[in-house]
């Protein structure tokens, strides 16, 4: 059975792409070989280069684990942090729940 492969929009592939490049700046500048975050992350090399290109492919668990081994995990309480469009969409709601 083949596998399926992630379609995600450009503007997606590109953030991935980026994310991917800074992560393998931040091996690099921790002067981290490949291998070693490979053992410490528990992955294959052909998965963190995947993960250093940003593959969408990757499960976001790797990803995750590999910001572990940088000292970077702290970075993912950022992720969708200020949820602006869905606080003035309940905002919204609440308006309109109360006309009824």
């Amino acid at each position: 059975m083949s596998k399926k492969s992630a379609v995600i929009y450009p503007s997606s592939a590109k953030e991935l792409e980026a994310l991917g490049q800074r992560l393998k700046d931040a091996r690099l500048r921790r002067r981290f070989s490949m291998q070693t975050v490979c053992a410490r992350a528990d992955i294959s090399r052909p998965t963190l280069y995947k993960v250093e290109n940003g593959d969408p492919s990757v499960a976001m668990g790797i990803y995750v684990q590999v910001l572990r081994v940088l000292g970077l995990v702290a970075d993912l309480g950022l992720l969708a942090k200020e949820d602006e469009l869905g606080r003035r969409l309940a905002g919204r709601l609440a308006e309109v729940e109360q006309l009824w």
